[in-house]
């Protein structure tokens, strides 16, 4: 009954999008089996991004090359053929972010990867590597702590932004002053000052899980710690139980000890 439970579940997240009859698919063929990803429309950039590469068979000889169980796998890569400085290779450029608060990183989730903040702090995804979502659950009390966290950063990024204006210089010095003598009063006080003109200089609405994507975390499960950090642009309609094949074959660290070649086409 449980598992007639969950893959009731999994179609009625994926309705919505399968009923679009223009929806855009590619096929992953691996040893182990196809799986087929619907590409959101909402993510145009990415959605034809993949489309060109596949119709160019960029993708057909490189390796699923990074393998988390639990968490996820990921491919895309082209110096995964080679084996040499496998996850920082790509077409040579990136694709500006397209986040979706409507779309999350379910099981199943087919999403861009990227480099780090710390060198990318516009988080733009790389010209070709994906990852496919396999997860793990979590309760409602941990989806708080994610979504007060996802707060969090988007607090500090608006603040940031602000700071940075030329005519805001007064309160950067402000900020400085607070964060180099631990003055928490000063920090307290500038807040309450700051925190009426962000709200109004910014349309920025508090981040929040639906009840429906809440629900898909806590049965068939993702990373949600994920979310709005990193592109979600497709989903998997066909062969999660090949990804999940994928995610259970022996590593040497985050690599299959054997090849997992890939083919990427589209399902036209």
């Amino acid at each position: 009954m449980k598992g007639l439970i969950t893959l009731s579940l999994t179609l009625m997240l994926s309705l919505g999008l399968m009923a679009q009859e223009d929806t855009s698919k590619v096929k992953i063929s691996t040893p182990y089996g196809d799986i087929i990803v619907a590409l959101y429309n909402e993510t145009p950039g990415h959605r034809d991004n993949i489309l060109k590469l596949a119709r160019e068979d960029f993708y057909n000889g490189t390796l699923f090359h990074r393998v988390i169980p639990g968490f996820m796998v990921q491919g895309g890569d082209p110096n995964s053929r080679v084996k040499t400085d496998m996850g920082s290779g790509g077409p040579g450029y990136t694709i500006p972010a397209e986040f979706d608060a409507r779309f999350s990183h379910k099981r199943g989730a087919f999403c861009a990867a990227r480099y780090g903040d710390a060198v990318n702090p516009e988080r733009n995804s790389s010209g070709s590597q994906f990852y496919i979502v396999q997860g793990t659950t979590y309760t409602d009390s941990v989806l708080d702590l994610f979504e007060k966290r996802m707060n969090f950063l988007n607090k500090q990024n608006i603040i940031q932004k602000f700071m940075e204006k030329p005519e805001n210089a007064a309160y950067l010095t402000r900020l400085r002053y607070c964060e180099s003598t631990g003055d928490t009063a000063a920090m307290r006080q500038l807040n309450l000052e700051l925190d009426p003109i962000l709200e109004a200089e910014t349309d920025v609405k508090r981040f929040a899980y639906t009840k429906e994507q809440r629900e898909a975390y806590k049965t068939i499960g993702g990373a949600p710690h994920l979310d709005m950090q990193y592109t979600v642009y497709g989903e998997v309609i066909e062969g999660m139980d090949i990804v999940d094949k994928i995610a259970s074959v022996p590593l040497t660290g985050e690599l299959p000890v054997t090849d997992i070649p890939m083919t990427v086409t589209v399902v036209e």
